[in-house]
Formats: structure tokens, C-alpha cells, sequence
């Protein structure tokens, strides 16, 4: 019995757990349907709901497209009935312009008519009066027209000329007057020292000695010194001094400041000289380019090219008749902005040009151009303005001025050279040169008279018509060249103006 119920019993429970699982399983598989069939029905509500949305949204932009389109159709619509009503009044108006032109033309048809006859009319009376004015006065209408013409023409031209004559006194009086107000006030607006720079070609010796120190073993100290700087040093019997010669004024400076730190310094022997030349150098151009720069920034001129820089700073230490040249390109500079201001020409440009009307004394050269000429290349090598280039080349008239520019820069630069104090060189000395190039001159044969201008600059030279031709002024402007060049010391060059001309003079009594 216990045996029976212990192997029923276990059967019992595996049944009973199968059931039980079973149930469980069907009661879950019945749960997952009824979830699923609600997740469809949710999907399919969802769908619909979007479906009904984008259906509203479709009829919301189709209503909003259709209205939108009405409105263009309605603005297109009013835009043609106004366009119509345009065109309608415009025919209307050429209806009425066509019925004004179709009147006028009747009343010129009608007036030309009239015209025509009167036309006659006074044609027929013309011709009339023409032949009894001829029997009466004895002339032909074309004689009575030139004689009338001639009598005429005689009083238009008298007339013309005393006007002339009038507005050419009232003008020369007036800009007379207008250049001396505006040249004075100018100058008047200049302030400037009278006391001018001198530049110093010697240093001064502690001792005599030194000038030993200088020259060195067989010479070697002074002739790396002259090597190095490319100048001359002159050492003779002047006593505690040494001159340094060379036509390069910056040159000449490094020269003469090396030289100055060597005699302080003591050391003289090549590799020191070598060595304090290096460093003097670098100083000096470092000296050149900040001058330049310093001149532009006081001035007010921008845009100027490196090399028209370092040109300018260069001109500190050039003097031309014991004034600083760059000083006085300043002052030059100034001068003719103002007056370029005060007569309405271009201020700019006539003030770049007086800043670089010497800039040709800054340049390194060999060559027998004059600064100008020089400072002209220059100028139109960094791109310079034309106008400026003509007031560089034309300062000393060596060329003709072809602007206002041009001729202030002459002006300024006679201005700043002129005034009391400017430079070194007495009247005596300067009265003395031009009478002797005016005496060189009249020693030739042929020679009338002669005039030195622009400050000695150029001389001009009348020849005899009659005993000097056009080939013997040629060979007379050479000789007369030749002969100030061995006779004569003057700075930069001199122009010879050979002028012979034919002059008949007749007397009516």
C-alpha cells in the first residue's frame, strides 16, 4: 500500500505540475494575444490620427497655394486694367497731339504763305531801291558792302584794343599786387633759424703724435682707413689736425666720426679700425634712414619709396654754401604747400616735389649730370608723380616748368635760398663770381653782351649777328665753357646760352 501510494504520488505531482504549467503557459499565450490585438488597434488608430493630419495639413497648403494664386491673379489683373487705362490715355493724348500737330501744320502752311509773298515783295522793293542807291551813289552793292565792311572792321579793331590794352594794365596791376601779398605772407608764416650747419672736413688731434699713430707701420692704419671709408685723409703740417677729402658727404662723415673714436679710443691698428669702420657704418645708415623718415613724418607726405628715403636722409650731411641741404628741402617743402595753397594749385604735389627738388645731392655717382637731372631719374625710377618730376628737373630752368607745380617749387626754393641768413656766401664773393663769368664772356670776339642768371647758374650770352653765324656760336659756347672751367671755382655746374638773332628796325616819318 505505502509502495503504491509512494510511486502514485510522484505521478500525481508530474501531472498535477504538467497541468498546472500548461495552464499558466495558456493563460500567458491568451495575455500576448489580447497585448498584440491592442497594439495593433493602437497602430491603427495612430495611423489614422496621422492619416487625418496630413490630410488637414494637404487642404491647409492647398487652401493657403489657392489663395496665395487668387492674390497674384488679382495683383496681375489690377496691374493690366492700369496698364489699359495707360495705354488708353496715351492714344487719347496722341489723338489730341496728332489734332494740335495737323492745326499747326495749317497755320505754318498758311504762314509760309505769307511769308513767300512778302518775301517777293521785299525782293521786288530790294531790287528797286538797289539800282537807284547805284545810279545815285555810283557804286555796285558789292563795292557799297566792302566799304562798309571795311569801315566796320576798322572800328571793331580800335575798340578791341584800347579793351585789350585795359584788361592787360588792370591784370598786370593786380597779379602783381596778388604775387607780392601772397609771397609776402609766405614768408611771413616761415619760421626758421638764420644760423645754418657747417660741415667739418678736419679732426682735431690731441697731439701730434697721433698723426704717427694715424699713418702706422709703412702706412698701413691710414691706408686701411681710406680703403674702408673711400676717403682721402690728408695729413700735413697743420699742427694737431687731420682733413679728410672725399666728394661723398656720408662717406666723409663715417670717416671723420671713426676716426674721432679711434684717436679716443687709443687702439689704431687695421683689425680695430676695421672694426670700429663696420660699426660707424651701420650707425650712420641707421642715422640716413631715420632722418628721411623723420622729414617725411614731420611733413605729412606718405607712400614714398625706400630709396627716395634713404636719399633724403642722406642730405644731413650735405651742405651746399654752408646750409643743410635736408633743412632746407624742409623749408622749401613748406614754402611751396603754402603758396600752392594760397593760388588753389595742387598742395600735394608741389610740396612732394620741393622735398625732392636736391634729392639728386643724396645720390652716389660718377657721372657728370647734374643733381637735378639726377634727382629727376630718381624720382621717375620709384614712381613718381609726373608733375613732381618736372619740378625736379626744371628748379634751375634747365628744363621748361609744364605746370603751376613746377613753377612754385622755382619760387619756393629762391625763397628759402635768398633769405638773410641762408647761406655762407657773402655778397662780395657772390657779386665778384658773376662779374667774372660776365668778364670771360665779353673777352670773345663777337660777344655783345652778357648776363649771369639764376644765381651763376647760367650764363646768357648775345652775339654779334653779323660777325658770329650759327656755326661759330656752336664752337663759341665750347671755348667759353672751357675757359670758366680753368679759370674758375664754383659748386654743381654752369649753363652756356649762346643767343643770336636777326633784328631789323624801320622808322615811319
Amino acid at each position: 500500500m505505502n509502495i503504491g501510494l509512494i510511486i502514485v504520488l510522484p505521478l500525481v505531482g508530474v501531472i498535477l505540475g504538467w497541468l498546472i504549467r500548461w495552464l499558466y503557459a495558456r493563460f500567458q499565450l491568451s495575455s500576448t494575444e489580447q497585448k498584440t490585438e491592442r497594439l495593433n488597434q493602437d497602430a491603427i488608430k495612430e495611423a489614422e490620427a496621422k492619416k487625418r493630419e496630413v490630410i488637414l495639413h494637404g487642404q491647409d497648403q492647398l487652401i493657403k497655394e489657392r489663395k496665395q494664386q487668387e492674390l497674384e491673379l488679382r495683383e496681375r489683373r489690377n496691374e493690366i486694367q492700369r496698364f489699359e487705362r495707360r495705354v488708353l490715355q496715351r492714344e487719347d493724348n496722341l489723338e489730341k497731339n496728332v489734332a494740335v500737330l495737323e492745326e499747326s501744320k495749317q497755320r505754318i502752311a498758311s504762314r509760309e504763305d505769307d511769308l513767300s509773298k512778302k518775301e517777293a515783295y521785299l525782293q521786288n522793293e530790294e531790287d528797286r531801291w538797289k539800282s537807284e542807291l547805284e545810279k545815285i551813289a555810283g557804286l555796285t552793292v558789292e563795292e557799297a558792302k566792302a566799304l562798309i565792311m571795311q569801315s566796320m572792321e576798322s572800328e571793331a579793331r580800335q575798340d578791341a584794343q584800347i579793351i585789350i590794352n585795359k584788361i592787360e594794365q588792370e591784370a598786370e596791376t593786380t597779379a602783381e599786387k596778388k604775387a607780392r601779398d601772397i609771397i609776402v605772407t609766405t614768408i611771413q608764416r616761415i619760421a626758421t633759424d638764420v644760423s645754418s650747419e657747417v660741415t667739418v672736413t678736419s679732426v682735431s688731434l690731441p697731439n701730434d703724435e697721433m698723426k704717427g699713430r694715424i699713418i702706422g707701420r709703412e702706412g698701413r692704419n691710414i691706408r686701411t682707413l681710406e680703403t674702408l671709408t673711400g676717403v682721402d685723409i690728408i695729413i700735413d703740417d697743420t699742427p694737431e689736425a687731420v682733413v679728410i677729402s672725399c666728394f661723398d658727404p656720408v662717406r666723409k662723415e663715417i670717416a671723420k666720426v671713426s676716426l674721432a673714436r679711434l684717436i679716443a679710443d687709443g687702439r689704431i691698428h687695421p683689425a680695430r679700425i676695421e672694426e670700429v669702420v663696420n660699426k660707424v657704418s651701420k650707425e650712420i645708415r641707421q642715422t640716413v634712414q631715420e632722418e628721411g623718415e623723420r622729414l617725411l613724418f614731420e611733413l605729412g607726405v606718405h607712400n614714398m619709396h625706400p630709396e627716395g628715403i634713404r636719399a633724403l636722409g642722406r642730405l644731413h650731411f650735405r651742405t651746399s654754401y654752408g646750409q643743410n641741404v635736408l633743412n632746407h628741402s624742409k623749408e622749401v617743402a613748406v614754402i611751396a604747400g603754402m603758396l600752392a595753397a594760397e593760388i588753389g594749385a595742387d598742395k600735394e604735389v608741389a610740396k612732394r616735389g620741393a622735398l625732392l627738388h636736391d634729392i639728386g645731392k643724396g645720390i652716389e655717382t660718377d657721372g657728370d649730370e647734374n643733381h637735378a637731372e639726377l634727382g629727376a631719374e630718381l624720382a621717375r625710377k620709384i614712381g613718381e608723380d609726373p608733375r613732381v618730376i618736372n619740378g625736379i628737373i626744371s628748379h634751375h630752368n634747365d628744363v621748361e616748368p609744364t605746370s603751376i607745380e613746377a613753377v612754385i617749387v622755382q619760387v619756393a626754393d629762391a625763397i628759402s635760398a635768398a633769405r638773410p641768413g641762408a647761406r655762407r656766401e657773402t655778397l662780395d664773393n657772390y657779386i665778384k663770381r658773376l662779374e667774372n663769368l660776365e668778364k670771360i664772356a665779353e673777352s670773345f670776339n663777337g660777344v655783345d653782351k652778357a648776363y649771369a642768371i639764376q644765381a651763376g647758374r647760367e650764363l646768357r650770352i648775345m652775339v654779334n649777328n653779323d660777325s658770329v653765324n650759327d656755326q661759330d656760336s656752336k664752337q663759341l659756347a665750347k671755348d667759353i665753357a672751357k675757359k670758366i672751367e680753368a679759370e674758375l671755382r664754383y659748386p654743381g655746374r654752369i649753363k652756356v646760352t649762346i643767343i643770336r638773332e636777326t633784328r631789323v628796325v624801320e622808322y615811319a616819318r
